[in-house]
């Protein structure tokens, strides 16, 4: 993770079925998250890897909903940019929301790789592409796998 205050996360997902839904707006910023995803995975040992890509960041939930059904993990990335209009809010609160649900109701961990920005400049900042300060969707990736392995420790998830 990257970042002050982050913590350094080593990770190993060997044996872990990994769901990734993947919004489809901003092409050049989705594809940098689901880089990151990919490699982050890869360096975890995560073999099992189903890809589902949705129209947008406000169909992440329930795309994860039913992943959640057929995974140890589910990793949700999605960008939305501010606009002149109030949509840009009501997209972020529904897939923050709904992408929490479906951790909760489910029991399965859900990394949250939704970049919610202020302008593309700030999405690329993030994405992980050559040049960017931050890889929001390797991120995700390594959070919810030591996610999984913390309560697989701790004994509250087989």
């Amino acid at each position: 993770m990257s970042g002050a205050g982050a913590p350094s996360l080593d990770v190993d997902g060997a044996g872990l079925r990994v769901t990734v839904v993947a919004a489809s707006w901003h092409t050049v910023v989705m594809d940098g998250l689901i880089e990151g995803a990919r490699r982050a995975l890869a360096a975890a040992h995560v073999t099992d890897v189903t890809w589902v890509r949705v129209p947008g960041t406000f169909e992440l939930p329930v795309a994860a909903r039913h992943a959640a059904e057929h995974a140890d993990a589910v990793v949700a990335l999605g960008v939305v940019i501010r606009g002149g209009t109030p949509h840009f809010d009501y997209v972020c609160q529904a897939a923050t929301m709904g992408l929490t649900d479906v951790a909760v109701r489910t029991g399965v961990p859900v990394g949250f790789g939704v970049l919610t920005c202020d302008d593309e400049a700030q999405a690329l900042d993030r994405a992980g592409l050559p040049g960017s300060q931050e890889d929001k969707g390797a991120e995700a990736a390594e959070a919810v796998i030591a996610t999984v392995a913390a309560l697989r420790a701790s004994r509250l998830l087989p």
